[in-house]
C-alpha cells in the first residue's frame, strides 16, 4: 500500500513538471503582445527616417551641381549645348533617389529644387533655393512631424 501511495505521488509530480501551465504560457503571450507594441512603430519609424535621407541627399547633390553649373556658366538656365543638371531635358531617373524624385523650378539667377516623395515617403516635399534655404512639408503624414520647418526634418519630433 505504501508502494502504491508513492508511485501514484510521484507520477503526479512527473506529471507536473512535463510542460507549461495556461497561466504561465498566456503571460508569454501578454509580454510579447506587449513588446511588439512599443517595437512596431520604432521599426516603422526607423525605416522612414533611413527612406527620407534619399531625398535630402539627392536635394544635397543637385543643389551642389546647380552651383557648379552657375559657376562655370553664370546662369542656371540652358546655355547652347550646356543643360543645367535639373532641366526637363534630362530623364527623370537622374533626378530620382529612392521614393524621391526632384523638379526644379529655375531662371537666371536663381532656383528652386523640390523633392517629392511617393509610397511610404508621399506625405513629405523637401525643398531647397539658390542661397540654402531649406523646407519641409508634410502633409496628411505621421503624426508628430514638424510640417512647415525651415530646415530638412528627418526625424520624428525633430525642430530647426
Amino acid at each position: 500500500m505504501e508502494n502504491d501511495l508513492h508511485t501514484t505521488m510521484a507520477t503526479r509530480s512527473e506529471r507536473r513538471s512535463s510542460g507549461f501551465t495556461l497561466i504561465e504560457v498566456m503571460i508569454v503571450v501578454a509580454i510579447i503582445a506587449i513588446l511588439a507594441m512599443v517595437a512596431t512603430p520604432s521599426y516603422r519609424n526607423y525605416i522612414l527616417r533611413g527612406a527620407l535621407v534619399d531625398g535630402t541627399t539627392l536635394l544635397s547633390t543637385t543643389s551642389g551641381n546647380m552651383e557648379r553649373y552657375f559657376q562655370d556658366n553664370r546662369t542656371y538656365e540652358a546655355v547652347g549645348a550646356n543643360i543645367p543638371p535639373c532641366s526637363a531635358a534630362l530623364p527623370v531617373a537622374t533626378r530620382t533617389q529612392g521614393t524621391f524624385v526632384v523638379t526644379c523650378a529655375v531662371d537666371a539667377t536663381t532656383f528652386r529644387l523640390t523633392a517629392t516623395g511617393s509610397g511610404n515617403t508621399a506625405p513629405f516635399v523637401y525643398t531647397v533655393d539658390q542661397i540654402g534655404n531649406r523646407t519641409t512639408v508634410v502633409t496628411g503624414g505621421p503624426s508628430g512631424w514638424n510640417s512647415g520647418a525651415t530646415c530638412w526634418i528627418v526625424k520624428n519630433g525633430q525642430a530647426c
